[in-house]
């Protein structure tokens, strides 16, 4: 299985959006600061999550997630309520 998470920042607020192959694997190397891009505004918690059959759609979700920019149209794209 891969997926496509929703991280968010403990620190500032902010999401992130990736796609790997294992989950936990992915939020321990974001918290352990060794992507660069989350390096500074961890520690992260997951908020979502979706499962996807091949890695190819996967990648197509989150790109189109990416696009959206917007915090309520992505929490409702992960079926979040918001709070």
């Amino acid at each position: 299985m891969y997926y496509v998470y929703l991280l968010k920042s403990l620190k500032d607020g902010r999401y992130y959006i990736g796609q790997p192959q294992d989950l936990q694997v992915r939020l321990e190397y974001h918290n352990s600061g060794r992507s660069t891009y989350t390096r500074d505004r961890g520690p992260w918690e997951w908020l979502a999550f979706k499962e996807f059959e091949t890695r190819g759609e996967a990648i197509k979700e989150e790109l189109r997630l990416k696009k959206l920019k917007n915090r309520d149209r992505i929490r409702e794209e992960f079926g979040l309520r918001f709070s």
